[in-house]
């Protein structure tokens, strides 16, 4: 009898053990899926705030290539307007003509200023190289743009407000050719030097160096004028 009733007691204890452990495996089961179903959420969410930062850089990215690239075409088109400008030196194939007075005595009678070079001279040379494709000029070491003057000042003659005596080296950038012809033509600008003894020596450097514009530029009276429409204009 008391052994059946130990034995009882015995199985209940047993049971009961075995009761605890299944519930305390099944609720850490449960336990870790619930972990595991966090985790995931989890990393689901890292994941997520992970591509949309890839997708915010990738855009940063394209938008910082897009400027570079605008960046970059504005200083190409910035570079090449100040080249136009005269503002930066430049060189290249062209000429060098240099011009000095005549060594040839007036004769009684005759006007002396025949034999010595004027401003009408070096203009009319100008003019011949520019008409030739002339790229960029400078008169002893002087650019020509297009507020330059030359002009008599005494004895000497004025490029962009400098004085400047001969012998006046003329630079040209340019077809050199084109230019030489342009000087050559019969009964052209050289052909009228020589006729009054005026020296010119022209040649064709393999390299010819044109200063940038040294003077300063400002506009006091134009100012940018607002674009009109031709078409619209002629329909009023």
């Amino acid at each position: 009898m008391f052994s059946n009733r130990h034995a009882k007691i015995m199985l209940l204890v047993v049971f009961a053990i075995l009761g605890f452990m299944i519930a305390t495996q099944i609720k850490t089961t449960e336990r870790q899926k619930t972990i595991n179903v966090q985790r995931a959420e989890e990393l689901t969410e890292r994941l997520r705030v992970v591509e949309q930062q890839r997708d915010d850089l990738a855009k940063e990215m394209e938008r910082l290539q897009a400027s570079a690239g605008s960046d970059k075409a504005l200083e190409t088109e910035l570079e090449r307007l100040k080249e136009f400008a005269g503002e930066v030196p430049l060189q290249g194939k062209g000429i060098q003509l240099i011009l000095d007075d005549s060594k040839v005595t007036a004769q009684v009678g005759e006007n002396p200023n025949l034999y010595i070079i004027h401003d009408d001279d070096l203009l009319r040379v100008i003019n011949e190289l520019r008409a030739a494709g002339a790229e960029a000029i400078s008169i002893n070491g002087e650019r020509l743009v297009s507020t330059s003057e030359i002009r008599c000042a005494g004895p000497t003659l004025s490029v962009n407000n400098n004085r400047s005596a001969p012998p006046y080296v003329i630079l040209a950038i340019g077809n050199p050719s084109n230019l030489a012809s342009a000087l050559k033509l019969r009964g052209g600008v050289l052909d009228t030097f020589k006729f009054w003894g005026i020296q010119a020596d022209l040649t064709m450097p393999e390299v010819v160096k044109v200063p940038a514009f040294k003077g300063r530029r400002t506009f006091e009276y134009a100012e940018a004028a607002e674009e009109h429409d031709a078409a619209k204009d002629g329909d009023k």
